[in-house]
């Protein structure tokens, strides 16, 4: 069982941190508002305002932003600014034994799904995959999206289900397990390394954006080749956007014929990932799937 970082409390201090792509401190004063008037302090991270071609500083910089964040008492969350790429480049030099004995909520997704692979493996530590903090201030950033930082507070059991969007089940059945995953891509990369995704016995969460339909393809097949798609006890299907040279029924069709061989439960189409709302999960707690009722069901990510 993951640890659960303590929850926040009104007043508590969270920092930001860019791991991964630049972000502009002109963007911030709409982001810190949105936090304030959750009752909380803010510090920010060195590597927020670092330039770089698609990098916010060096990973020297980042690694060290990420581990004054987790070895500062005050700060009791770090969320990600921003995604992109990056974060992968520093997983084998965080200090995972600081984050273990000093677990705090940790708040990202995309790119940060390096992130939560590495934590969840070599911290234990409960993670959040939900929306970094660049929407914010954005026009068609969702009161639903922003409701979900409530999670945070209050610990309360999340239920996904068609009430948000239309679901299709894949595969029919239930499974339970821990539930991890996240960016597909991200997940593919980190295969052969020492920080590969594990999926045996796990609900696996899949969602991705910008990639056409043949690369969906080839990384479903290299889920397929390394046989992790087989171990796994279910697929939480998330959301698949802007593809380029297909529809999201060929996605879906991919995921039929890769799935349906395997006989696990699988739904697809949740609002999780690169969509309006971004439904805020946590990963590393159990879960129920209910692919029959089309139902995601996670206990309280804090405690």
């Amino acid at each position: 069982m993951k640890i659960r970082p303590p929850r926040l409390h009104e007043g508590d201090t969270v920092g930001l941190v860019a791991l991964s792509g630049p972000v502009g401190r002109e963007s911030l004063p709409e982001k810190i508002a949105f936090l304030e008037s959750l009752g909380l302090s803010i510090k920010i991270g060195g590597t927020v305002g670092l330039t770089g071609k698609y990098l916010a500083g060096t990973d020297e910089e980042r690694l060290n932003d990420l581990h004054t964040m987790i070895q500062d008492p005050e700060v009791k969350a770090i969320f990600n600014v921003r995604g992109g790429y990056g974060a992968a480049r520093i997983v084998d030099r965080i200090d995972y034994q600081s984050l273990t004995e000093n677990p705090k909520i940790f708040w990202g997704f995309s790119d940060a799904t390096a992130l939560h692979t590495a934590f969840q493996e070599y911290a234990e530590i409960v993670t959040f995959h939900g929306p970094m903090l660049s929407p914010i201030g954005a026009k068609d950033f969702s009161d639903l999206s922003k409701k979900m930082f409530q999670q945070l507070f209050t610990p309360f059991e999340i239920q996904v289900d068609e009430s948000l969007s239309s679901l299709r089940t894949i595969v029919s059945g239930s499974a339970q397990g821990e539930l991890t995953g996240g960016n597909l891509r991200r997940l593919v990369e980190s295969l052969g390394t020492k920080f590969e995704f594990d999926t045996r016995n796990k609900i696996i969460l899949l969602e991705d954006t910008g990639e056409t339909v043949e690369n969906i393809d080839n990384m479903l097949n290299q889920l397929r080749l390394s046989r992790k798609l087989e171990t796994a006890q279910g697929f939480a299907i998330g959301s698949f956007t802007d593809i380029s040279d297909g529809t999201l029924e060929d996605v879906y069709s991919l995921f039929e014929e890769y799935l349906k061989p395997i006989g696990k439960p699988a739904v697809a189409g949740f609002m999780i990932g690169h969509c309006e709302p971004n439904i805020a999960i946590p990963l590393g707690v159990e879960a129920i799937l209910d692919a029959d009722e089309k139902l995601l069901r996670m206990l309280p990510g804090v405690e």
